[in-house]
């Protein structure tokens, strides 16, 4: 069952949403713009049930099927923000505001799901309902959780979830995916040491806070290379290094580190956050200077439930002849939460060889979209046949 054909003819359309979506992108929650024309198009397609302002600027549509003796729900999910980048992609659609764009490509995963959606409406050739969510704040705002947390799942009785990632380096328009721990968990770090700051040449009258958290940043490494199985996956990285002085002759009396931890398992994710303390708390003391570690929670591991996994690579050999297995990716994505309340699967489709995600010269690539929306549909059909 290939691409399917009501597809190559909605793609000027479908194209046309994606580029007026990646010409005005919004960050996290303030979504208005893309969640309005959202909501405005599941209507005009005749979607028997629209409601907005779910999850703060979240949109859900419902398609019931000709037949919905089956009693089964499921749901499809894409993310509708962008990421506070200057866009340096050159194409005539760039965006339009300054420090803002779609470099994740969540601009095309909305156009394809609301494809998906106006096929779906047209046909209804399933037994049950399919629920389209339309989700913001995914870059770090977890408007995922916020969404699940209103009730989303059990006030549709929702059973199944089904979410997709674009994904340049595969080929467009094929897709990846794996059973289990998928994508990371993404915890974040702020660490902040205080010692004696004073006259850079009188160092014997300070405690360096300078030479505290250099040695922390070496300390930390062995959180991974020491303390936690080679085998298993643990990525701590610290990314800022910031003291209070900039002048060439100040010890400062503060300093602090920023950084993140990436991990697949919750065993795995509770041993670093307790090394970690301890490594501050012992290099610390051993200079004489104080710490203090702010460990700040983040997304959790996204675990793709067996069965559905096996299901939506099935599928996605229908569509595009063949479904590779993905690697472990440890970046982090909020439809861990909707995972965690329903058995479900996250799929990447190939953007081809572009720029990486979160890159300023990345652009979706529209060719992707026939094979994108006809895996949403065919998640529909084929989990409820008619």
């Amino acid at each position: 069952m290939p691409v399917k054909n009501r597809f190559a003819e909605l793609l000027p359309e479908i194209t046309a949403w994606r580029r007026d979506f990646h010409e005005n992108p919004e960050l996290l929650f303030d979504t208005h713009r893309t969640a309005g024309i959202v909501a405005e198009k599941l209507r005009e397609f005749g979607c028997d049930e629209v409601v907005e302002g779910i999850g703060r600027t979240g949109v859900v549509g419902v398609i019931k099927g000709r037949a919905t003796g089956s009693g089964k729900v499921v749901g499809l999910r894409a993310d509708m923000d962008a990421l506070p980048i200057f866009e340096a992609s050159g194409v005539e659609h760039a965006s339009k505001t300054p420090g803002k764009m779609h470099a994740c490509g969540h601009d095309g995963h909305t156009a394809m799901l609301l494809g998906a959606a106006k096929y779906l409406a047209e046909t209804r050739n399933f037994d049950g309902t399919v629920v389209v969510i339309f989700q913001p704040a995914e870059e770090g705002g977890g408007g995922g959780k916020v969404m699940c947390d209103e009730g989303m799942m059990n006030r549709w009785n929702i059973q199944e979830v089904y979410g997709m990632h674009n994904w340049p380096g595969l080929p467009t328009g094929q897709f990846a995916i794996r059973p289990g721990a998928f994508f990371a968990a993404t915890d974040t770090f702020v660490i902040k040491v205080e010692g004696k700051g004073g006259h850079a040449a009188k160092p014997h009258e300070t405690v360096d806070t300078t030479v505290v958290a250099a040695h922390l940043v070496t300390a930390l490494q062995t959180i991974a290379s020491r303390n936690h199985d080679p085998v298993q996956n643990l990525v701590v990285s610290v990314t800022s290094f910031q003291t209070e002085s900039q002048a060439f002759n100040v010890i400062p009396q503060h300093v602090e580190l920023r950084g993140t931890v990436r991990t697949m398992d919750p065993d795995t994710r509770k041993l670093a956050e307790v090394r970690m303390k301890a490594l501050a708390e012992g290099v610390a003391a051993g200079f004489g200077a104080k710490v203090e570690v702010d460990w700040r929670p983040g997304y959790p591991v996204m675990v793709n439930a067996p069965d559905q996994t096996d299901f939506a690579a099935s599928v996605a050999t229908k569509v595009s002849g063949s479904c590779a297995e993905a690697p472990l990716v440890m970046g982090g994505e909020d439809f861990a939460y909707m995972l965690e309340e329903r058995p479900g699967a996250y799929i990447l489709v190939g953007n081809g060889d572009t720029a990486m995600v979160h890159h300023p010269a990345y652009d979706f690539d529209d060719n992707a979209i026939p094979a994108g929306c006809s895996w949403w549909a065919e998640i529909v059909e084929q989990r409820m046949p008619a």
